[in-house]
């Protein structure tokens, strides 16, 4: 099955994993911060500190950030639920932002939720396809408000040759394994502030800090979160590669979009001329008439060999955030997800493959157009 989204693993990744396990270190070692090195270079942010997941590193940055019981945060419903999980885990509460069709976060609507208890601004760079920042940038530092950014989805996605990694104040990158990087399981903070930067590896490493032989002092609470050396390792040979594997889904996204335009019964995600996206997913927007066979499309889909998948449902939509926060309804978002479905797009297909895909999903969307919703 072609997966919307997958790693590739090739023999110099196995060769560098492979001798981390028969080196003396398989943990607080010299590859972790090889691999934050490689993160700054490659971002052009100044500071990089990985943790063991992208979840742990949300959760360091709005602790080490001092989010904390009755603040707001604003921030989009279309993500993953650890974006708004690790600030609520805090006691913040999310002040949700309707989203563009797109995906993205409206920034035209920003302005008007920032109250007195507004912390800071969490974007999401969905599919890979940068935010609106230099909007976001200017309302965030005209409210003095901090601007987070899980580009969990973006690593290698850039704004006029800005890398994503280097806008607002903290950006959390994730190397899971469907990642445009993996380290297996892995995140990263990277940011300009070298205090946050300093805190954070306090935050990930029990607060400990080590003074002279034995002795260490713990200065701050802290946990451990810390990314093996096995994962950095595989991490920094993966990102060599990063450049290429963007290239071949690009090249991917374009031939669907050649292939798709023009037609009425689904819109797919528009790029800027000024901005490249990591194409972590490609995202095709359904027409209303076929919101209800969309179970049946997506099980066909399937069936024919399309490892698809929906993203996604709003968070506020989940039981926990209806019950702790009362009923939320966003339009946009609504009716994103009623809409979408992403459709196989990575650095493992060939445009045999693509060519496969598109055919699959034009014939599965004609074959339920027919049958629209009946009330």
């Amino acid at each position: 099955m072609l997966s919307y989204s997958t790693q590739l693993i090739d023999e110099e990744d196995i060769a560098v994993v492979t001798e981390v396990l028969k080196s003396s270190f398989l943990a607080q070692g010299p590859r972790v911060t090889q691999f934050e090195k490689d993160l700054c270079a490659y971002t052009q942010a100044k500071y990089a500190v990985a943790f063991n997941s992208a979840t742990s590193a949300l959760y360091g940055t709005y602790s080490v950030a001092g989010i904390q019981e009755g603040d707001e945060i604003i921030t989009t419903p279309i993500s993953f639920v650890a974006t708004s999980n690790m600030f609520v885990t805090l006691g913040a509460k999310p002040i949700w932002c309707d989203v563009k069709l797109d995906g993205n976060i409206n920034e035209k609507q920003i302005e008007k939720l920032i109250t007195p208890k507004t912390k800071a601004i969490v974007v999401v760079d969905f599919a890979g396809k940068p935010v609106e920042m230099s909007t976001i940038e200017a309302i965030a530092k005209k409210h003095k408000l901090l601007l987070i950014d899980d580009a969990s989805h973006a690593l290698g996605s850039s704004i006029n040759g800005k890398k994503i990694g280097s806008f607002g104040d903290i950006s959390i990158f994730s190397f899971h394994a469907i990642k445009p990087i993996t380290t297996s399981e892995g995140g990263a903070v990277l940011t300009d502030n070298e205090e946050f930067a300093k805190k954070l590896r306090l935050f990930r490493s029990h607060g400990m800090r080590k003074k002279e032989l034995w002795n260490s002092d713990m200065v701050s609470m802290g946990y451990n979160l810390r990314m093996t050396e096995v994962a950095a390792a595989l991490g920094s040979s993966q990102l060599k590669k990063l450049n290429n594997f963007i290239e071949i889904r690009n090249k991917i996204a374009e031939y669907f979009d050649k292939r798709f335009q023009n037609k009425k019964l689904f819109l797919t995600q528009k790029l800027e001329m000024n901005t490249i996206s990591s194409r972590h997913l490609y995202p095709v927007i359904l027409n209303p008439e076929l919101h209800c066979p969309k179970e049946d499309i997506f099980r066909e889909l399937q069936e024919r060999g399309l490892g698809v998948q929906v993203h996604y449902k709003p968070i506020y939509k989940n039981s926990f955030y209806q019950e702790k926060f009362g009923k939320v309804s966003l339009t946009v978002a609504n009716d994103f997800y009623n809409s979408e479905i992403s459709i196989p797009c990575n650095q493992t297909m060939s445009m045999q493959d693509a060519k496969y895909v598109a055919d699959t999903l034009l014939d599965v969307l004609q074959k339920y157009s027919h049958r629209g919703c009946s009330f």
